[in-house]
Protein backbone atom coordinates (compact mmCIF):
# COMPACT_ATOMS: atom_id res chain seq x y z
CA UNK A 1 0.00 0.00 0.00
CA UNK A 2 1.46 3.19 -1.21
CA UNK A 3 0.13 5.54 1.25
CA UNK A 4 1.65 9.55 0.97
CA UNK A 5 0.56 11.89 3.07
CA UNK A 6 2.08 15.86 3.10
CA UNK A 7 2.90 17.06 6.57
CA UNK A 8 3.55 20.97 7.11
CA UNK A 9 5.83 21.96 9.93
CA UNK A 10 5.73 25.97 11.67
CA UNK A 11 8.19 27.20 13.92
CA UNK A 12 5.88 29.98 14.85
CA UNK A 13 7.59 33.84 15.43
CA UNK A 14 6.38 37.13 15.44
CA UNK A 15 9.62 38.51 13.53
CA UNK A 16 10.25 35.63 11.54
CA UNK A 17 8.05 32.62 11.36
CA UNK A 18 9.70 29.53 9.43
CA UNK A 19 7.83 26.78 7.73
CA UNK A 20 8.55 23.38 5.90
CA UNK A 21 6.89 20.75 3.76
CA UNK A 22 7.54 17.25 3.62
CA UNK A 23 6.12 14.47 1.34
CA UNK A 24 6.51 11.19 2.94
CA UNK A 25 5.86 7.79 0.94
CA UNK A 26 6.41 4.50 2.33
CA UNK A 27 9.56 5.30 3.77
CA UNK A 28 10.67 7.79 1.95
CA UNK A 29 10.80 11.44 3.03
CA UNK A 30 11.20 14.02 0.33
CA UNK A 31 12.00 17.73 0.19
CA UNK A 32 9.00 20.05 -0.60
CA UNK A 33 9.90 23.49 0.17
CA UNK A 34 10.94 25.33 3.37
CA UNK A 35 11.33 29.36 3.97
CA UNK A 36 10.39 31.94 5.83
CA UNK A 37 7.41 34.91 6.51
CA UNK A 38 9.22 38.03 7.21
CA UNK A 39 7.21 39.93 9.77
CA UNK A 40 9.86 42.38 11.10
CA UNK A 41 8.66 45.43 8.64
CA UNK A 42 5.10 45.12 9.66
CA UNK A 43 4.55 48.11 11.90
CA UNK A 44 2.27 46.24 14.71
CA UNK A 45 0.89 42.76 16.07
CA UNK A 46 -2.19 42.51 14.47
CA UNK A 47 -0.81 43.28 11.20
CA UNK A 48 2.06 40.36 11.61
CA UNK A 49 -0.84 38.01 13.10
CA UNK A 50 -3.06 38.87 9.33
CA UNK A 51 0.26 38.04 7.24
CA UNK A 52 0.72 34.77 9.23
CA UNK A 53 -3.07 33.80 8.77
CA UNK A 54 -3.17 34.85 5.05
CA UNK A 55 0.21 33.05 4.51
CA UNK A 56 -0.39 29.99 6.17
CA UNK A 57 -3.81 29.80 4.42
CA UNK A 58 -1.83 29.62 1.29
CA UNK A 59 0.83 27.39 1.75
CA UNK A 60 -2.00 24.89 3.26
CA UNK A 61 -4.04 26.28 -0.02
CA UNK A 62 -1.15 25.65 -2.29
CA UNK A 63 0.35 22.36 -1.33
CA UNK A 64 -2.73 20.65 0.52
CA UNK A 65 -0.62 19.07 3.55
CA UNK A 66 -2.65 16.00 5.28
CA UNK A 67 -1.50 17.30 8.74
CA UNK A 68 0.32 20.65 10.36
CA UNK A 69 3.17 20.28 12.98
CA UNK A 70 3.85 23.34 15.01
CA UNK A 71 6.03 23.97 17.67
CA UNK A 72 4.49 24.76 20.83
CA UNK A 73 5.31 28.17 22.92
CA UNK A 74 7.98 27.62 25.28
CA UNK A 75 8.03 29.90 29.34
CA UNK A 76 10.74 32.04 28.66
CA UNK A 77 11.70 34.59 31.31
CA UNK A 78 9.95 37.13 28.93
CA UNK A 79 6.31 37.06 29.54
CA UNK A 80 5.01 39.27 26.20
CA UNK A 81 7.86 37.36 24.18
CA UNK A 82 5.56 34.69 25.43
CA UNK A 83 2.38 35.84 25.01
CA UNK A 84 2.94 37.10 21.11
CA UNK A 85 4.87 33.88 20.51
CA UNK A 86 1.85 32.15 21.62
CA UNK A 87 -0.96 34.59 19.40
CA UNK A 88 1.33 33.34 16.50
CA UNK A 89 1.09 29.98 16.90
CA UNK A 90 -2.72 30.77 17.35
CA UNK A 91 -3.37 32.12 14.38
CA UNK A 92 -1.44 29.39 12.26
CA UNK A 93 -3.37 27.43 14.38
CA UNK A 94 -6.19 28.88 13.81
CA UNK A 95 -5.63 29.02 9.36
CA UNK A 96 -5.28 25.21 9.18
CA UNK A 97 -8.49 24.96 11.28
CA UNK A 98 -10.10 26.46 9.30
CA UNK A 99 -9.21 24.62 6.38
CA UNK A 100 -9.63 20.95 8.48
CA UNK A 101 -5.92 20.15 8.41
CA UNK A 102 -5.23 18.21 12.04
CA UNK A 103 -3.03 20.15 14.06
CA UNK A 104 0.11 18.19 15.78
CA UNK A 105 1.99 20.40 18.25
CA UNK A 106 5.67 18.83 19.88
CA UNK A 107 7.55 20.89 22.58
CA UNK A 108 11.28 22.56 21.48
CA UNK A 109 12.82 20.13 22.86
CA UNK A 110 11.13 17.16 21.32
CA UNK A 111 11.37 18.62 18.00
CA UNK A 112 15.43 18.69 18.78
CA UNK A 113 15.39 15.24 20.30
CA UNK A 114 13.63 13.85 17.09
CA UNK A 115 15.92 15.19 14.91
CA UNK A 116 19.68 15.22 16.86
CA UNK A 117 19.03 12.95 19.28
CA UNK A 118 19.51 15.98 22.06
CA UNK A 119 16.83 18.20 23.35
CA UNK A 120 19.03 20.83 23.86
CA UNK A 121 20.80 21.07 20.68
CA UNK A 122 21.31 24.46 18.37
CA UNK A 123 19.15 25.90 15.55
CA UNK A 124 22.83 25.17 13.64
CA UNK A 125 22.55 21.70 15.14
CA UNK A 126 19.40 20.84 13.68
CA UNK A 127 19.99 22.16 10.65
CA UNK A 128 23.11 20.52 9.52
CA UNK A 129 21.52 16.94 10.86
CA UNK A 130 18.44 18.21 8.71
CA UNK A 131 20.89 18.70 5.39
CA UNK A 132 22.00 14.98 6.46
CA UNK A 133 18.56 13.71 6.65
CA UNK A 134 16.93 15.22 3.79
CA UNK A 135 18.13 16.85 0.30
CA UNK A 136 18.44 20.13 0.98
CA UNK A 137 20.76 21.65 -1.24
CA UNK A 138 22.42 24.55 1.05
CA UNK A 139 21.45 25.50 4.75
CA UNK A 140 19.08 28.58 4.46
CA UNK A 141 20.16 32.22 5.29
CA UNK A 142 17.10 32.00 8.26
CA UNK A 143 17.10 29.09 10.52
CA UNK A 144 13.51 29.04 11.38
CA UNK A 145 12.80 27.90 7.61
CA UNK A 146 15.00 24.87 9.28
CA UNK A 147 12.93 24.90 12.50
CA UNK A 148 9.63 24.41 10.65
CA UNK A 149 11.09 21.59 8.37
CA UNK A 150 12.18 19.91 11.68
CA UNK A 151 8.88 20.51 12.92
CA UNK A 152 7.48 18.18 10.08
CA UNK A 153 10.31 15.82 10.15
CA UNK A 154 9.48 15.16 14.03
CA UNK A 155 5.77 14.51 13.42
CA UNK A 156 6.73 12.26 10.68
CA UNK A 157 8.91 10.18 12.66
CA UNK A 158 6.55 9.78 15.33
CA UNK A 159 4.80 6.14 15.19
CA UNK A 160 1.61 6.90 17.76
CA UNK A 161 1.52 10.86 16.94
CA UNK A 162 -1.52 11.11 19.62
CA UNK A 163 0.12 10.17 22.67
CA UNK A 164 2.19 12.97 23.15
CA UNK A 165 1.23 15.33 20.91
CA UNK A 166 -2.43 17.55 20.76
CA UNK A 167 -4.23 17.24 17.86
CA UNK A 168 -7.01 19.24 17.10
CA UNK A 169 -9.46 18.10 13.85
CA UNK A 170 -11.76 21.64 14.89
CA UNK A 171 -12.73 24.60 16.70
CA UNK A 172 -15.01 22.33 18.58
CA UNK A 173 -12.28 19.69 19.89
CA UNK A 174 -9.80 22.89 20.39
CA UNK A 175 -11.68 24.37 22.60
CA UNK A 176 -12.67 20.78 24.73
CA UNK A 177 -9.61 20.46 25.07
CA UNK A 178 -8.19 24.16 25.81
CA UNK A 179 -10.90 25.28 28.21
CA UNK A 180 -8.61 27.85 30.28
CA UNK A 181 -7.99 29.44 27.11
CA UNK A 182 -11.37 30.81 26.62
CA UNK A 183 -12.81 33.97 27.97
CA UNK A 184 -15.37 35.07 28.00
Amino acid sequence: MNKERIILGIDPGTTIMGYGLIREKDSKIELITLGVIQLSKLENQALKLKKIFERTLNLIDEYNPDEMAIEAPFYGKNVQSMLKLGRAQGVAMAAALYRSVPIYEYSPRKIKQSITGNGNASKEQVATMLMSLIAIAEKPKELDATDGLAAALCHCFQKNPGENTHVYSGWGQFITKNPGRITK
